[in-house]
């Protein structure tokens, strides 16, 4: 593993970059300020809102790529890289699909804001975590027919993969379905995945995946592993993602990504 080859490193959030508590350890942070004393830029991608990837990385905001929504938005400080936007008569269609599957939530994501319609405390409770800009509404409905709609998140208090996704297999020709936690569900236009974001970004640097680190944890991470020769899966990862990627290493909880970064660190020049 030549890791002088390395030039870029893009990380999941929840599950591998963040801990169980969804904290990212002050350990990271020394380590990318020696990342960048070596010119290693780092990107952060995830399914989270753009505004809730910020708050955890705050400290390094401005000097730090960012991929939210899993892929449909990209960022550089303030400038959007890539917006990609599910069509409207799609949001519209799959909505009444969605309100029939049980003890389901539904996220209506946009480029500066999240809409839920729920009035469960818990739920919201937890959805806050994830998104912290967002607004409370009688009707995603009419939501979607008036504003741009990234990406639609769909909450499941038990398994996203075993009470959402059989109901919606069906649909996965017409939509990007991807199974992006335990209790997560991200549906989105073919184009908006952390792969296709993360091409983007790697050829705005002129950066190849031969010099390209990834880590990541469940489905929504499998294309932007697929752009990295330098792939890791972490050991809490769900089991397809350790059989696409390259490389494994520790669980979230045990400084996975900060254990291979201070041997990128210690090996390249």
């Amino acid at each position: 593993m030549d890791l002088n080859k390395v030039k870029l490193v893009v990380s999941d959030m929840d599950g591998t970059l963040l801990n169980s508590k969804n904290e990212v350890s002050p350990l990271f942070f020394e380590l990318f300020k020696k990342l960048q004393k070596k010119n290693i830029l780092f990107c952060a991608a995830s399914g989270r809102q753009y505004n809730s990837i910020v708050d955890k990385l705050s400290l390094i905001k401005d000097e730090i790529f960012i991929i939210a929504e899993n892929g449909a938005i990209a960022k550089k400080g303030k400038e959007i890289l890539l917006l990609e936007s599910l069509d409207t008569k799609k949001v519209t269609a799959i909505i009444p699909i969605l309100r029939n599957i049980e003890s389901t939530n539904i996220v209506l994501c946009t480029k500066d804001t999240a809409y839920i319609d729920s009035n469960d405390d818990r739920f919201i409770g937890l959805f806050q975590e994830y998104y912290h800009s967002y607004k409370i509404v009688n009707d995603l409905m009419e939501v979607a027919k008036t504003i741009p709609i990234l990406k639609i998140a769909v909450y499941h208090f038990s398994s996203s993969e075993e009470f959402i996704y059989p109901k919606l297999k069906h649909l996965k020709e017409d939509y990007l379905l991807k199974v992006s936690g335990k209790n997560w569900l991200d549906i989105s236009t073919e184009k908006a995945n952390k792969g296709n974001a993360l091409r983007e970004v790697q050829q705005l640097l002129n950066i190849s995946k031969e010099e390209t680190m990834a880590f990541g944890d469940y489905h929504n991470d499998i294309e932007m592993l697929k752009e990295a020769n330098f792939s890791f899966s972490m050991k809490n990862a769900h089991k397809d993602i350790t059989e696409i990627a390259n490389y494994a290493t520790k669980s979230n909880d045990d400084f996975g990504v900060e254990s291979i970064l201070e041997k990128l660190i210690a090996t390249t020049s």
